[in-house]
Order: C-alpha cells, then sequence, then structure tokens
C-alpha cells in the first residue's frame, strides 16, 4: 500500500487551530471588559459547536447570527463551521420583514441573537412559518449563551470537500429580494491570507472592528486577523469618538471602513489633533473622493482603496500603490489612489470586456462591464440557478455589473453601475425595492428612485412619485409608509411629486432625474401635503 504525502482540505477555521497553538497566551479578543487568549477563543469556538450540536444542529444546517460586532459574532465564524454547519450573518438594520424573509429562504436551524437585537428577532419569527431555535447573548456571565457555552464539550466536524459550503450572504437583488451568495471553505481562506497580506497584519496588529462583520463576513478579517496572530478589537457600532479613543489610547493600528466613516472621523472634534503613528485603513464600499484621502492622510490615517462585492467574498481588487506613487503631489496622487486597482493576490488578473464579450483597449477611456473570476468567486446563488447563470459567463467569469475602464498601467476604474444600486454608508440599496414599496401605497400610481450625492452618507435614496390622486400624499406618510416595509436607511430622503421624464419607449430617464436630485436640500424635513 503506498503511503502518499498528507494533505487536508482548505477552510478558515484551521487558522484558530494554529493561532491557539502558536500564540495560545497572546491576546486574540477584546470586547469592553472581556478578553481572551487565543486558546480560550479555540475552546470557545469548540464548545459553540457542542453547543450547536447538543441544539439538534447537523452538518449542512444552517445557523443565523443577528448581532452587531461583538465577541459572540466573531465566534460564530469559527464555532458554527466547527459544527458543520453554514453561517448566515444578519444585517442588523433590516427590517424585521427582510429577516423573516432569509431565516425562511436559508431555511436556519438555529439564532444566536445579541440581546439588543431581540425585539427585531422575534418580530421576524412572527412572520415566519417554521420558527428556528434561538439562543441570547447579552456578555452578561448568566446570560444563556454563556451558560451553555460553560457546560458544553468541545465539538469538531473535519471539512472533507474545501468546496464545500462555508456561509451564505445575503445580499439586494435587481429583484429587489435579497438573494444568498453561497461562500466555500477554500475561498475564504485563500481571501483571508489575501487580506492579511495587503493590509500587512503581523502579531503586532490590532484591528477595530468598524466594518460590520456581517457584510461578506467582514471582508474575511474574522479570518484574516486570526490568520497573523493580530488582536480583535470589538465594537458595537460605529461611534467617532470611541474609534477616536480607540486609536489613541488602545493601539489600534487598523481598521475598515466606507469613505462615509472616514467623512465623519474626519468632521469630529477629535480630528484637530493628527495621530502620533499612522494607522493602515482599507476604504470600500464606494470610491473615496480624492479631497477625503487628502485630509485623512494630514490625520496619519493611510487610506488603501478596495472594490468587490458580497459575490467575491468583499475585495477582490485592491488598489495597491506603487513606490513611485510617494514622490507625486498630492493632487497627482489623490486621483491614482482613489482607482479600484487590480485582482489581489489570489485572484484572477481582472478583465473589462465590451458588449462583445472581448476585453477593452487598456487606455483609461473605452468603457467595459468589470469581469472578475478566480478561487475568491462565488459558488453561486442559494436556490437561485437563474439568477447564479445570468451572473455567469459561457467561460466562467463572474459578471459584476459596474462598469469600468482599464488604465495603461492595469489598474481598473468603475465609471458607473449597470446595476441600479445606491451606496449609503456602505449599505446597498437597490432602487427597486424602495420603488416596490411606495408602489404598494394606495395614493402612488408610479415611482422612481434614486441615488443623491450627500456629504456625509455619500449617496441616499430621493424618489420620484407620481400620485394617483389630484391631493398627493405627504411626504412625512410615504417615508413612515416605506419605513413599515423596510430598513429605515432605505427610505427616501426626499419625495418629488410630478411626472416622470420618459424615452419615447417610455422608459423612465433616470438620468435626468438623478441630476435633478443632485440639487435638492436634502437636510430639511420632509413636507407636503399631509406632512
Amino acid at each position: 500500500m503506498h503511503h502518499g504525502m498528507a494533505f487536508s482540505a482548505l477552510t478558515p477555521v484551521v487558522f484558530a487551530a494554529r493561532a491557539a497553538k502558536v500564540y495560545a497566551d497572546r491576546p486574540a479578543v477584546v470586547d469592553g471588559a472581556l478578553r481572551y487568549s487565543y486558546a480560550e477563543l479555540w475552546s470557545r469556538a469548540r464548545r459553540l459547536a457542542g453547543v450547536l450540536a447538543g441544539h439538534g444542529v447537523r452538518p449542512g444546517d444552517r445557523v443565523a447570527v443577528l448581532a452587531p460586532n461583538t465577541h459572540v459574532l466573531l465566534e460564530a465564524h469559527y464555532g458554527v463551521p466547527l459544527a458543520g454547519a453554514v453561517l448566515v450573518a444578519l444585517n442588523t438594520r433590516l427590517a424585521p420583514a427582510e429577516i423573516a424573509y432569509i431565516l425562511e429562504h436559508s431555511g436556519a436551524r438555529l439564532v444566536l441573537v445579541d440581546a439588543a437585537c431581540g425585539g427585531v428577532l422575534t418580530e421576524a419569527l412572527e412572520r415566519c412559518a417554521a420558527r428556528p431555535r434561538v439562543i441570547e447573548a447579552g456578555g452578561e456571565p448568566e446570560d444563556a449563551y454563556e451558560s451553555l457555552l460553560a457546560g458544553a464539550d468541545e465539538h469538531a466536524v473535519e471539512v472533507a470537500d474545501e468546496r464545500s459550503l462555508l456561509s451564505i450572504n445575503y445580499t439586494s437583488g435587481t429583484t429587489g429580494r435579497p438573494k444568498g451568495v453561497m461562500y466555500h471553505h477554500r475561498g475564504a481562506y485563500l481571501q483571508a491570507l489575501a487580506m492579511a497580506y495587503h493590509a500587512k497584519l503581523d502579531t503586532s496588529s490590532r484591528y477595530l472592528w468598524t466594518l460590520p462583520m456581517f457584510h461578506t463576513n467582514g471582508w474575511c478579517f474574522p479570518w484574516a486577523v486570526t490568520a497573523a496572530g493580530a488582536v480583535h478589537h470589538c465594537l458595537r457600532g460605529v461611534n467617532p469618538p470611541e474609534i477616536w479613543r480607540a486609536l489613541r489610547c488602545d493601539g489600534v493600528t487598523h481598521f475598515c471602513a466606507a469613505p462615509t466613516v472616514l467623512a465623519m472621523l474626519a468632521e469630529d472634534p477629535a480630528a484637530r489633533v493628527p495621530l502620533s503613528r499612522p494607522v493602515r485603513v482599507f476604504a470600500g464600499g464606494a470610491p473615496p473622493w480624492p479631497s477625503l484621502l487628502a485630509r485623512t492622510a494630514a490625520l496619519g490615517i493611510e487610506v488603501s482603496h478596495l472594490y468587490g462585492l458580497t459575490e467575491t467574498f468583499g475585495p477582490a481588487v485592491v488598489c495597491e500603490p506603487k513606490p513611485e506613487w510617494r514622490e507625486l503631489p498630492a493632487e497627482q496622487r489623490a486621483p491614482l489612489m482613489a482607482r479600484q486597482g487590480i485582482a489581489n493576490v489570489v485572484a484572477e488578473p481582472l478583465r473589462v470586456a465590451g458588449p462583445d464579450g472581448a476585453d477593452v483597449p487598456a487606455d483609461g477611456e473605452t468603457l467595459g462591464e468589470i469581469l472578475l473570476r478566480g478561487n475568491d468567486v462565488m459558488l453561486g446563488y442559494y436556490r437561485d440557478e437563474e439568477a447564479t447563470a445570468a451572473a455567469t459567463t459561457a467561460d466562467g467569469w463572474f459578471r459584476t455589473g459596474d462598469l469600468g475602464v482599464l488604465h495603461p498601467d492595469g489598474y481598473v476604474e468603475l465609471r458607473d453601475r449597470a446595476k441600479d444600486l445606491i451606496i449609503s454608508g456602505g449599505e446597498n440599496i437597490t432602487c427597486v425595492e424602495v420603488e416596490s414599496a411606495l408602489a404598494e401605497h394606495p395614493a402612488v400610481l408610479e415611482a422612481a428612485v434614486v441615488g443623491a450625492p450627500h456629504p456625509r452618507w455619500g449617496e441616499v435614496p430621493v424618489a420620484y412619485v407620481v400620485p394617483r390622486t389630484a391631493v398627493p400624499p405627504g411626504e412625512r406618510e410615504l417615508v413612515a409608509f416605506v419605513r413599515e416595509r423596510l430598513a429605515g436607511f432605505k427610505a427616501p430622503r426626499r419625495i418629488v411629486f410630478g411626472e416622470l421624464p420618459k424615452t419615447s419607449t417610455g422608459k423612465i430617464q433616470k438620468s435626468r432625474l438623478r441630476e435633478a436630485a443632485a440639487h435638492l436640500a436634502l437636510d430639511q424635513p420632509v413636507t407636503g401635503p399631509g406632512a
């Protein structure tokens, strides 16, 4: 019998197993007053797997988590796959109806919920036909989660197939219904290494959790930070004074954020005094405007721009700065740094293709669709073969739906979005889901939603409504109507009543609406009849 070399399936869970041995006593997690070493994190993750197994979770079952950036959600990134289960991290900003849809679509067997999110989950479960079991965590020693963990045996299910399902991340689709993006163990393992490499993480690094872990599994940083033996600093919500305190007092060296968060930090009174040492930041979700990059650089915040989608495990493209850019004047360097960049170290070189499917010339002018392929691309959409096929070219490239140009140096730059998407504070909002909600109102005949530029949030939704009656409903009434159906951040910031501009074929001319929306006063209270 031939005995060959042994190879194990790639899974990001092994980063915690390794860290428990080589960084056993080093700090792993800081969450308020809680402190865990890597040996403790690994033990807690294995005991969480034991708790899940004891609650009837079997390999392949889906386990949902509704929590802010706490140790509970971090531990779930290890404990759920250790049980052989599939992690479904839920956006804490979603409305109960949206959470209910995801729980039912994913077929979640069990939900871990932070006490602060308990009310929303209760409302969501009232809408579910099949109710999953619930374990509540509140960070207190006597809560259900900690009690169960304390009495559990350690448990681990080995990963046999590295292309098997690790997690499902729900993203807003063009239909308005969230689509479940399926991640595999191999992709998360490699993407985590890519993030650790590009962020230059090591054992001296301290990573602040400003980016929600429910967004594309936190761009795989729950695994990347552990791989590097760095420290996870948990943060329940984006709070500029608290972020500044962590940067100055806790020795934080890295964090990720949408440009809107960076703008909030730059506006905070604490920004009057620059940092005494540089902090490395990855910015994604929307292109950082060059003037913001200049402001953050003066504060000691070194920003690198990334581009990716839920379908690509987060950042598949990084704006890797070239050494010679440092010598350029700020006004020349900032536009280069604001580009989306090049494929990350584990991805295949990206393509920009024209309507005929052929690559466009690298001239920085010819527009095409950005195509991505490699180990950091999803398995497909959960229970949606039609959407999976529509997002894939005949030769296996993922169609991003984003339009851009390729520069002569190989760096890509986004120019427009083929998908009708608004990015507000790093959150994706599809126009069609807001339009659909408005259209449910009996006094609304037709609605069109576009993104309008906003100094704090990047973009906010603005609705143009054709009323069904001579006296239109009030703005406040319609905004409240949308808020009953969707997350609050998806509600229109302003509603304008009147006819919609259309082409000869009847298609709404959203470009004209966007131009008009750019000149609206967005920070005034909503008004109108009935307001």
